[in-house]
């Protein structure tokens, strides 16, 4: 099936974590080091926050103030009342790359992934950790040995999802009451776990590489391929039920809109740090979808 693409936002630098809050599309730019909304057909752009050592995962504690990973410090940052930006939690001690993306579940407990090795140098992959930041900023690394953990997404009944960008695969977790994560399991399996972790070598045997995503009430995920330029839609088991093919890179989606039935995709022609930096060709685009969103974020 083909499905109309339309171009909500551009001639920003690289985008990603969309978020549907608010009535409002809200996601990030990396090199222009913001963080933006807008409203669902692309109008009305807002600056809500500047985040210079480069913004990435958005969610919102309970009482509604925001929460943004800061990446090169290693911190996530919250947005109070007044609309300064102040510390919510210091992540430099657990971590070995980046944090990167980032949900919020319902009582404010934020799960963070991170690189785990330097990807922008070229450097073989380690693999990573994902952390949990409770609502107060105390950090506890709750799952390990991940292959770049990704976006994430947490099910109606207390399942996190989490994309493995090189690991050709989504894990599940349950969340304990405690907010442990147990019962690890393969959600969905795109290829086997790749034998070589040099970055040429690796890539050439990654199946799909999930990116950002987001979940449908028919509970598949919706998943940006980040090196086949294409958003996937996934069903547990690893059935894909539908390709819509973007014609450039596409790193994050969301499904949101009036009806939570516009399915948002963050694209660039690739993920390359200077090239994106020197460049304003990243994009919003849309296309329509028959279900709609379920879930966190």
């Amino acid at each position: 099936m083909s499905r109309e693409i339309n171009t909500a936002v551009e001639g920003l630098a690289y985008l990603e974590c969309p978020r549907w809050h608010d009535q409002r599309i809200w996601f990030v730019d990396f090199y222009t080091y913001r963080v933006y909304s807008a409203a669902e057909d692309g109008s009305d752009l807002r600056v809500e926050a500047e985040v210079p050592q480069q913004p990435s995962g958005l969610g919102w504690l309970p009482d509604g103030r925001l929460l943004v990973v800061s990446m090169r410090d290693a911190r996530v940052l919250r947005r109070e009342p007044d609309g300064a930006l102040v510390t919510h939690a210091d992540l430099s001690a657990h971590v070995k790359g980046y944090p990167n993306d980032m949900v919020v579940d319902a009582r404010g407990r934020a799960f963070v992934g991170e690189f785990g090795f330097d990807l922008m140098d070229g450097q073989p992959l380690e693999t990573a950790v994902l952390l949990r930041v409770d609502p107060d900023g105390t950090v506890a690394t709750v799952a390990e040995d991940l292959w770049f953990p990704n976006g994430s997404v947490i099910t109606d009944d207390g399942v996190l999802l989490v994309g493995e960008t090189f690991g050709n695969r989504v894990t599940a977790f349950d969340i304990a009451d405690d907010g442990a994560l147990v019962n690890r399991r393969t959600w969905a399996k795109f290829g086997e776990l790749p034998t070589d972790k040099n970055l040429e070598g690796l890539f050439a045997q990654v199946v799909v590489a999930p990116d950002g995503c987001c979940l449908d009430a028919d509970r598949a995920l919706w998943v940006a391929d980040a090196v086949g330029s294409r958003v996937l839609h996934v069903h547990e088991g690893g059935e894909i039920s539908e390709e819509v093919s973007v014609g450039t890179g596409v790193f994050a989606c969301m499904l949101g809109g009036t009806d939570n039935r516009t399915l948002f995709m963050c694209a660039a022609p690739d993920f390359q740090e200077e090239a994106r930096k020197n460049a304003r060709e990243g994009m919003l685009l849309t296309a329509r979808v028959d279900v709609p969103h379920a879930g966190r974020p």
